[in-house]
């Protein structure tokens, strides 16, 4: 499945076991000698929700949250029949999340989550330093410095801006924000160019996968960022190479993002490959 590029293999484990996520996460995501994707998404049973997910980036690594992958294991509980209702609960490692389905002649063909609040002081982000929010702090990366903005969304962000986000070599900036010694359980950083006071375009670079079309918790991240540094509205669109995402920080602190969510293909792995 994808949500606006940011493609993931998911396993339904209400059928399926899957005994080392890790080391398939990274067999089954080589877009050579695997199937191709950005990583794994196990959907299971949960004792505190409807559903529970887990995330395995391309490397192997947990992440704690996913927002495009979220979109998607809703959309999936739907349609196979894992929660018939148009409101679902999901257990992931950043806590209960909500998603409402739009649903038309029983397709699902949008997805709103509560993504709850974020998170800004440091040292929970986590990030070495003095505990306090980090809004427009400089950031020295092998010989340049560059200022950011940092948000947890249950996982770790790290946003810059820039007048043209097209022309970053990300392949470079993208892994030195990444494994920066400050970030002790690294990082997923964003460049955000402005448009206009309700429009971003953003690049990811995801911590684990390298450059992505698209991160969902990435995408709140960056708007709550662009709202911390008085350069948008509170309610913006955030383009991005897959496609676009709508995002919302409220004043009562909780954010939402909505948007899509596609099946790719189905298919069968071989077990002796695991």
């Amino acid at each position: 499945m994808q949500g606006i590029g940011n493609d993931y293999v998911y396993v339904n484990c209400f059928e399926e076991t899957v005994t080392n996520p890790s080391n398939l996460a990274v067999k089954i995501s080589d877009r050579h000698y695997g199937v191709g994707s950005d990583g794994l998404i196990l959907i299971m049973p949960s004792k505190f929700a409807d559903v529970k997910m887990r995330i395995f980036n391309a490397d192997g690594s947990e992440a704690q949250m996913c927002g495009n992958g979220i979109r998607c294991v809703a959309k999936y509980s739907y349609t196979f029949g894992l929660k018939k209702s148009d409101t679902i609960s999901i257990e992931t490692l950043a806590g209960i999340k909500t998603a409402i389905l739009t649903v038309e002649n029983e397709k699902v063909s949008q997805v709103k989550v509560e993504m709850g609040s974020p998170i800004l002081l440091r040292n929970e982000i986590p990030m070495v330093g003095k505990n306090e929010s980090v809004i427009d702090e400089p950031l020295h990366v092998e010989s340049s410095s560059i200022n950011i903005t940092c948000v947890s969304m249950g996982n770790p962000h790290c946003i810059s801006f820039w007048d043209n986000v097209d022309s970053l070599e990300l392949q470079s900036i993208g892994k030195g924000i990444e494994n920066h010694k400050v970030f002790p359980q690294r990082i997923n950083a964003h460049f955000v160019q402005i448009l206009s006071s309700n429009k971003i375009k953003m690049r990811t670079w995801e911590r684990g996968s390298g450059e992505t079309l698209a991160c969902g918790t990435g995408a709140i991240a960056s708007c709550v960022a662009s709202i911390l540094n008085k350069k948008t509205e509170r309610s913006i669109t955030v383009c991005l190479p897959g496609g676009d995402l709508q995002t919302e920080w409220t004043d009562d602190n909780k954010t939402y993002m909505t948007g899509p969510a596609e099946f790719v293909f189905t298919g069968q792995w071989d077990r002796d490959k695991t």
